[in-house]
């Protein structure tokens, strides 16, 4: 276990009808999803930028101080955290980049950390089929006008997402001083996997209330940083692809540390041979982490 470089985990979840992550409205009275074209299709897929809010957002509902965003001190300069990832667990997983303000006749200077924690977007599996939710908003009747009718884009299916964690990287190198103790390393990690096993958006939820947290997942603890079930875990008739998760473990064998499967069984019939309940996934997960570090 000391050998590892990395931990990856892909997971599918599935929604019966939602409206995840909002994009650019296409017309004033129509709230539309984000999409991208493959093909001559459209599928829904929320940013990565997305994923990473909610997993912050967990982690803060978790018990953990998140670092508070800090205004630049020079013009222009974006808003940043406040940079102590020996701190802020969000410092230390999600990386940050800030810019400092020179003194007299010097030049400014940049920090940053590269985040150890990699996101892809959360990509459904199925297009867009033009569903829209119809309303209409009485609120300014009260006040003599007229209702205000709108539309909102929606969709269900399979999505997607992919989690990298550079275990090597936690909890030291940019941005810290001294690196920090193994447990405090150990305690980080399991509480972003418990932050996505519960995963979920607080952005457009009070119409559509949504469940995005893992039904599927495909874990590998690996000797290298690569998220090896990124493109290779499908959905198939009434389960999942296990003939492409097979063949995906095989291709790795010799960079493949340990790997588990966690699923809901009355979702999925067909799942791959010695799956596990969702929480004995988890757990698995924890205990490479304690194995690495402890």
């Amino acid at each position: 276990m000391k050998e590892a470089k990395a931990l990856t985990v892909t997971y599918l979840v599935q929604t019966s009808l939602a409206s995840l992550n909002g994009s650019d409205k296409e017309a004033d009275n129509i709230s539309s999803i984000k999409k991208f074209t493959r093909g001559t299709e459209q599928y829904p897929y929320g940013s990565a930028q997305w994923v990473r809010r909610a997993l912050r957002e967990q982690l803060a509902n978790l018990g953990w101080d998140l670092s508070e965003g800090v205004a630049a001190n020079i013009a222009k300069g974006a808003a940043t955290t406040r940079q102590e990832p020996d701190k802020y667990i969000d410092d230390d997983l999600f990386g940050f980049m800030g810019t400092e303000k020179g003194g007299d006749n010097q030049k400014g200077s940049a920090t940053k950390r590269t985040s150890p924690v990699r996101v892809s977007p959360l990509v459904s599996l199925e297009r867009y089929m033009g569903d829209l939710d119809f309303g209409t908003n009485y609120m300014s009747v009260a006040a003599g006008g007229t209702p205000n009718i709108f539309e909102t884009e929606i969709h269900s299916g399979f999505y997607r997402g992919t989690v990298l964690v550079e275990l090597d990287r936690v909890g030291s190198g940019e941005g810290f001083k001294e690196e920090l103790p193994p447990d405090e390393k150990a305690k980080r990690v399991k509480a972003l996997l418990t932050a996505l096993k519960n995963l979920w958006s607080s952005g457009r939820q009070t119409r559509f209330l949504a469940d995005i947290s893992p039904k599927f997942v495909a874990a590998a603890l690996l000797k290298v940083k690569n998220p090896i079930f990124l493109e290779s875990v499908l959905p198939s008739n009434e389960g999942i692809n296990t003939r492409l998760l097979s063949e995906t473990v095989e291709d790795f064998k010799s960079e493949i540390l340990s790997v588990v499967f966690g699923g809901r069984k009355e979702l999925f019939k067909v799942l791959p041979e010695d799956t596990l309940s969702l929480g004995d996934a988890f757990v698995a997960m924890e205990n490479w982490v304690d194995n690495y570090y402890l």
